[in-house]
């Protein structure tokens, strides 16, 4: 074959111009034709002579004899390359490529041997000296960076054993965060305050893992309470499960529970468990259980305190006014306003499946609930009825009749025995005269659930919620409603 070192050297820039510019763009098809380069490469080097098992002819010249060593050389490293590529590309679960351990160790064993096989074939060096005076210079980096190939195997065992994958959720050694690398020699988590926390995988190999996502769809919710042991438990338990009951982001099924763990002489720990099936929901959720825990004590008599500490004597007699201190509506009342008003509360009780307020019912008066939980659902063309939500200890409703006179568009249903409070619109518009903090609070809160409902329904908000701010249109509502003048 005619020239061949000038056809060799040729292949071998049209192979580093289709790794260089990613040449086809598909990486299959690339490994392909980087592929049948070399193997073109090959067949002009063994039909030339220029075997890589053997040192390049003298060509009698010493430049083509050099450019002919490196040539096969060069065939040696390309076919470690290739080999570590096609590997990669054609072999490896897509998981573990994700990852590239196996793909950098891999390349680096083969990439060694290339290199010895040239030195030994192409050079002719002696194999055994190269490689007894490898051994001891293996010998010595490996007590110089044993902590590295400590975390290099114990890389090899995660990606084995596969533990956790990228984009899981995981507990590693007391950081809780999600997989976002897994390289040679850490596992990076990205916190949910932001930060990358480097886990070395010595470290990740040794200490417990938590994976959130296993199984999948089902990460669990905790919440722990010490109450005291002078509260009763059924009491207890039974204002957690209400509480529990009241979160709709939690799964039915698993379903959640409440559990006394242990007691000592100053406290009892109550733990209430749930699960979601977006760990994106946990802190929300874990945030919002907790204030329905607290309301729904509170609802129960059950008052949480420094334990060991006796209780203080109630400050409050009456519990229409305890109730109204509970309200976020009327947090801007005096005691004195708080007391006139709680005279005026009307109670009344409801058993689980009695219908409150329903569709098209224009409210005559402020509903404020006392224990219990509320179902509160609306019905939208395209899927029927819809819950949208739970109302507990605190809440109130029916804002929609006493603001603009606006009728109902949801119905609200006991899920348990309830007790509400009602107020009649005669008797707040003095309220709301004086307190104008009042009447903007509630129309804050009715145009932050009309908006809701608005964004759950199919169907077209009401025009009016388009024409203007809603906020602005109700609180107008509200001023001729009530004949207010702020």
């Amino acid at each position: 074959m005619d020239h061949p070192l000038i056809i060799g050297y040729a292949i071998i820039v049209v192979d580093l111009a289709a790794w260089r510019f990613q040449l086809p763009g598909q990486e299959v098809p690339r490994l392909l034709v980087r592929l049948a380069l070399f193997a073109v490469l090959s067949f002009v080097l063994f039909a030339s002579g220029l075997s890589p098992f053997s040192q390049a002819p003298s060509y009698g010249s010493m430049p083509q004899h050099v450019a002919g060593q490196v040539l096969e050389i060069i065939w040696w490293l390309t076919g470690a390359r290739l080999l570590g590529q096609a590997l990669d590309t054609l072999l490896l679960p897509h998981a573990w490529r994700r990852q590239r351990l196996f793909q950098d160790v891999f390349g680096a064993l083969v990439f060694l041997a290339a290199i010895v096989a040239s030195l030994g074939f192409v050079l002719e060096l002696p194999i055994r000296g190269l490689v007894a005076t490898s051994g001891a210079l293996a010998i010595v980096l490996g007590l110089a960076i044993q902590s590295t190939l400590s975390d290099v195997f114990a890389g090899i065992v995660l990606n084995t054993t596969e533990p956790y994958h990228i984009g899981d959720w995981v507990l590693i050694d007391d950081v809780d965060g999600r997989v976002v690398e897994m390289n040679w020699r850490a596992t990076h988590l990205l916190t949910s305050q932001g930060n990358v926390v480097i886990v070395p995988n010595a470290v990740a190999a040794k200490t417990k893992i938590t994976n959130y996502n296993r199984p999948g769809a089902l990460h669990g919710v905790k919440v722990s309470l010490e109450i005291s042991p002078q509260e009763r438990p059924a009491n207890v338990i039974g204002a957690l499960e209400r509480a529990v009951a009241s979160v709709t982001s939690l799964m039915s099924d698993p379903a959640p529970y409440v559990t006394a763990k242990h007691s000592t002489v100053n406290s009892v720990l109550y733990e209430v468990t749930g699960y979601i099936d977006d760990m994106g929901k946990k802190t929300a959720v874990t945030n919002e259980l907790f204030d329905l825990c607290y309301r729904h004590l509170a609802s129960a008599g059950v008052e949480l305190r420094a334990l060991g500490v006796p209780a203080a004597p109630p400050m409050i007699d009456d519990p229409r006014e305890a109730l109204l201190r509970r309200v976020d509506l009327f947090s801007t009342l005096s005691r004195d306003e708080m007391q006139n008003l709680a005279p005026l509360l009307q109670r009344k009780e409801y058993e689980a499946g009695d219908v409150l307020l329903t569709k098209e019912v224009v409210a005559e008066c402020l509903t404020i609930v006392e224990s219990g939980i509320l179902s509160v659902t609306m019905d939208d063309p395209a899927v029927g009825s819809i819950e949208v939500s739970r109302l507990g200890p605190g809440d109130t409703m029916g804002e929609q009749g006493l603001i603009a006179g606006m009728p109902l568009r949801v119905k609200v249903t006991a899920l348990s025995p309830v007790i509400v409070y009602r107020l009649k619109k005669d008797d707040l518009t003095p309220l709301l005269k004086r307190n104008p903090d009042v009447a903007k609070q509630m129309c804050e809160l009715l145009a932050k659930r009309s908006d809701k409902l608005s964004r759950i329904s199919s169907s077209e908000a009401p025009a009016a919620h388009t024409e203007q701010g809603l906020f602005q249109w109700l609180l107008d509502g509200m001023r001729k409603l009530h004949d207010l003048t702020f």
